[in-house]
């Protein structure tokens, strides 16, 4: 790990603390390696975590795309993370919560890198051309028949097009290969989670 991974460590109290008072993130986790962040979401709401729980992991070794497809997940170079969620919506209207996220994530990096970030519907967001990231929603109903559900995000920040497999290469890209500079994760982890809390809570009032 490079000085300038090492210097741009995700910090969970630093996070929670920088974050508004709500229900997204009132609650953060961060690991240093996970199979996959849903998967750790999913075992706290196993065990009644409250809505809004935040797991991040430094690395992924097994994350999750949609339909079952591999998310790359390079060490300290992007952010990867899952939120519990548990809004007033039925199994079928998933999807509404997949755009959701999808409409944060992209509004989020505008505002905070000044890139044109377009939606692929209907989990990926693109950026000149390259996939810059991508939301999976699962979605399951509980024993009291209520909604429950896990966002996990993925967003490729500060990779070089050699941090990609090569069979990704053409496709693949980075904010920072957009931007032409280094990104603080943690500043647009903060930003992230404040644009989903404000918009989270009107849908949940809508």
């Amino acid at each position: 790990m490079s000085e300038a991974d090492r210097s741009d460590r995700l910090v969970a109290d630093e996070l929670r603390a920088a974050l508004r008072e709500g229900c997204v993130g009132n609650q953060v986790v961060v690991v240093e390696k996970a199979r996959s962040t849903n998967d750790i979401a999913w075992e706290a709401a196993e065990r009644g975590a409250a809505e809004g729980l935040v797991v991040f992991a430094e690395r992924q070794t097994a994350g999750r795309g949609q339909y079952g497809r591999r998310w790359e997940s390079a060490p300290f170079q992007g952010l990867w993370f899952s939120v519990l969620l548990r809004p007033p919506i039925t199994l079928n209207e998933s999807p509404r919560l997949t755009s959701l996220l999808a409409s944060v994530a992209a509004a989020t990096i505008m505002e905070e890198t000044g890139c044109a970030a377009s939606i692929k519907a209907p989990n990926d967001i693109y950026v000149a051309g390259r996939k810059i990231a991508g939301v999976l929603v699962e979605g399951r109903t509980a024993s009291d028949r209520s909604y429950v559900a896990v966002a996990g995000v993925g967003v490729n920040i500060n990779q070089t097009l050699k941090d990609f497999p090569a069979e990704l290469r053409a496709t693949a890209g980075s904010l920072r290969m957009a931007t032409g500079r280094q990104i603080q994760r943690g500043h647009l982890a903060i930003a992230l989670l404040r644009k989903l809390e404000t918009d989270y809570r009107a849908f949940t009032r809508a």
